[in-house]
């Protein structure tokens, strides 16, 4: 699966066994690109498909962190939270965090799959591509995320950080 943007940069999405795996390149250095996933204040301005609308409520980037947001539709109102707890921070290479669908208090959400995700930002000529390796506990959950629109809405979300990186 390939799901291109405006500018002709593709995430590039393929999956093998219970692993999907996302590579997208940005021209910007891998020190910024890496603020986009670890700052409050940037990744309001970016996060989530086209027309929806992220607000953090907790944002602890460190082992053992938690990062609770909540997305809202601009057209409906619809909510998706989810709650991010942090394995590994290395500035400003990887994150590896857990990541589940949530309520509004944090509790996951018992009947939904919880990723482990993986996100290696690598230097590459005068950019940076991240790769992102999403692990499920079955390859059925993963196929019920992608039944969701996960690979269209992580594509959307990829063409809004770079349209927010051309900011800077």
């Amino acid at each position: 699966m390939t799901a291109n943007n405006e500018s002709n940069n593709a995430t590039v999405t393929r999956v093998e066994g219970r692993e999907m795996i996302m590579e997208r390149f940005f021209m910007a250095s891998r020190e910024l690109v890496f603020s986009m996933y670890t700052e409050r204040d940037h990744i309001v301005n970016w996060w989530g498909p086209v027309g929806w609308t992220t607000t953090v409520y907790q944002m602890d980037v460190r082992p053992g962190g938690v990062w609770h947001y909540c997305m809202r539709s601009d057209n409906d109102g619809q909510e998706a939270w989810g709650k991010s707890v942090y394995e590994e921070v290395a500035k400003p290479e990887r994150l590896v965090f857990t990541d589940a669908f949530s309520d509004e208090n944090g509790a996951v959400l018992e009947d939904m799959p919880v990723m482990k995700i993986t996100t290696d930002f690598i230097e590459e000529g005068n950019g940076t591509k991240i790769i992102s390796r999403t692990l499920f506990a079955s390859e059925e959950e993963l196929q019920k995320v992608v039944e969701m629109g996960v690979v269209e809405g992580m594509s959307e979300t990829f063409d809004r950080l770079e349209t927010y990186l051309n900011e800077f």
